[in-house]
């Protein structure tokens, strides 16, 4: 069994190259985009055995209804030491800023932005 609990997270997109350019921009690295299967997706940047996720564009794929959401889980995407570049970057790249950053205890800090396809992420870093 993983130490993790979190393992992988699809975000819904409508405009994939869109998607995939605030995303490189907002955590400062290459979205891989890929196909596979006959499915185009973002791979997001991660380590060998790292949780990560994909942006992927699928609506009511095989009975399930993925569209990018303001509201329901709220996933948190770490950009360490570059939360203040993330944020201009989130805005310059057609996001939205809900809450700048803010502290959250001794978890460090973070920001909530609706990325540039209407889904609602917290960017995370435990430095200013």
């Amino acid at each position: 069994m993983s130490a993790d609990t979190l393992c992988w997270t699809d975000i819904p997109v409508t405009n994939l190259d869109r998607a995939v350019k605030f995303y490189s921009a907002v955590l400062g690295q290459e979205v891989r985009k890929l196909s596979e299967g006959g499915m185009e997706y973002g791979l997001l940047p991660h380590g060998e055995q790292n949780a990560s996720g994909c942006l992927c564009v699928r609506s009511d794929s095989g009975g399930v209804d993925n569209r990018p959401s303001a509201n329901g889980p709220l996933i948190y995407l770490s950009v360490e030491g570059c939360l203040d570049k993330a944020v201009e970057a989130a805005r310059a790249n057609g996001g939205k800023v809900l809450r700048a950053r803010q502290k959250i205890e001794e978890h460090g800090f973070r920001a909530v932005v609706i990325d540039s396809e209407g889904n609602r992420i917290a960017l995370h870093s435990t430095v200013a």
